[in-house]
């Protein structure tokens, strides 16, 4: 710290310490977090809201880049094409694939598919809560640390463009709300988090939010 400023080396080396206490490099597996899931149905009062097993396994990564005013995280817009959550926000991920040996190496094949970011410019520091979609996909979270100089090639099929939030205005709670719509018939309650012409909801707030329930308890 100086003069009561933080700085970026002081932000990251606190990220570091945090992801070393409350994180762990095993993917989760019985009687961890995965036998009772984080997602959306944590906001509503109905216990069978919850999706039914079995479950579609999927992994995001969660990238964290420390630029020259601080630490911020990557997301995705997805492109207007695609059939499903088309032009959304998202994080690189998708699904679990037979030959993927963990959850980590999932996560980072899809980013590599996604954006072009190599694994070699990232620095995986653990496994977030897994998350469960209103869909079925059970979200295993990767938090990654990017090397700031590491080159983007956005594939198109996939990806419309990338930008960057700062990890402060996420982890801060007035810009965090919670909204509700009908979706099969019922109340459907989900995070939302404005960010300038950009609107982040539904499974990708909610990781934002269970990343800051598990760095910042």
């Amino acid at each position: 710290m100086s003069g009561g400023v933080e700085t970026r080396d002081d932000a990251l080396g606190d990220l570091l310490a945090r992801a070393a206490t409350h994180l762990v490099l095993e993917p989760p597996g019985p009687g961890d977090p995965t036998s009772n899931p984080r997602g959306d149905h944590d906001l509503d009062a109905t216990p069978d809201f919850i999706p039914a097993a079995p479950h579609r396994h999927a992994a995001v990564l969660v990238p964290v880049i420390p630029r020259a005013n601080g630490l911020h995280i990557l997301f995705t817009l997805r492109a207007a094409h695609l059939r499903d959550h088309s032009g959304q926000i998202a994080f690189p991920g998708g699904k679990i694939d037979p030959d993927d040996a963990t959850p980590i190496q999932a996560a980072l094949r899809e980013a590599h598919e996604e954006i072009g970011l190599e694994a070699d410019a990232i620095r995986t520091l653990g496994y977030l809560d897994p998350y469960l979609s209103a869909s079925g996909f059970l979200v295993t979270p990767v938090l990654g640390l990017v090397a700031p100089e590491a080159p983007l090639h956005l594939n198109a099929a996939e990806v419309a463009a990338t930008f960057e939030v700062p990890l402060t205005y996420l982890l801060d709670r007035r810009f965090r709300q919670i909204e509700s719509r009908v979706w099969q018939g019922r109340i459907r309650r989900y995070y939302v988090i404005a960010y300038g012409p950009h609107r982040i909801w539904g499974v990708t707030a909610g990781i934002v939010n269970n990343l800051h329930e598990r760095l910042f308890p």
